[in-house]
């Protein structure tokens, strides 16, 4: 069971509803049912800290803004003398439809900066993430301004089913494990058994 859990995105209210964004507003959601309030942390985040089954759970906010989010992971695993066997992080996902979730124990950056960073400064791959669709990049459209933009009111009602399907998700994981949570959430809705 990941005792970190690291939600992506970029402080400030001119980022708040983006897409990329979607780790913070998931974290949010279970701070919320955990009636929990964010405060901060030793380092560059935010955290929550929460009893589940006799372990400490924190779920990190960082504020050094997505593309250094390496840092703020760092920091968390430094501090609370962690590895990144521990860690578990959150973020959006541009390759994956809006609607779908991925969770993996390891894998590349898949082009994303945020997670790009976090490898780099924890020097490893073997970093497990859940992923959120927020894609199809529309054809013709900058990857950069599509993410940095809010969802589009056709998009909300699926961006909600999204988070709950993630906050379930994220408890199920913390409650089994990995390998549980992958067979249960990775497929599609249709192939789901």
């Amino acid at each position: 069971m990941p005792s970190i859990i690291i939600g992506l995105g970029n402080i400030g209210k001119k980022y708040r509803g983006t897409r990329h964004n979607l780790g913070f507003e998931l974290l949010d959601l279970i701070a919320a049912q955990w009636n929990l309030k964010a405060k901060p942390g030793n380092g560059d985040f935010y955290l929550v800290e929460k009893e589940c089954d006799g372990k400490i759970v924190r779920l990190v906010w960082p504020t050094t803004y997505m593309n250094n989010s390496g840092i703020a992971a760092e920091q968390v695993l430094q501090g609370y003398q962690l590895i990144p066997d521990d860690l578990l992080v959150v973020y959006d996902d541009l390759n994956l439809p809006l609607g779908r979730l991925r969770i993996r124990s390891e894998g590349s950056d898949g082009g994303h900066n945020g997670m790009a960073d976090i490898i780099y400064h924890l020097g490893t791959e073997k970093i497990a993430r859940l992923r959120l669709g927020i894609g199809p990049l529309p054809t013709g459209s900058d990857a950069v301004t599509f993410v940095l933009n809010p969802f589009t009111d056709n998009e909300l009602e699926m961006k909600k089913k999204t988070l709950d399907k993630a906050g379930e998700a994220l408890l199920y994981l913390l409650e089994f494990d990995i390998a549980k949570a992958m067979s249960k959430y990775n497929p599609a809705p249709d192939e789901a058994q």
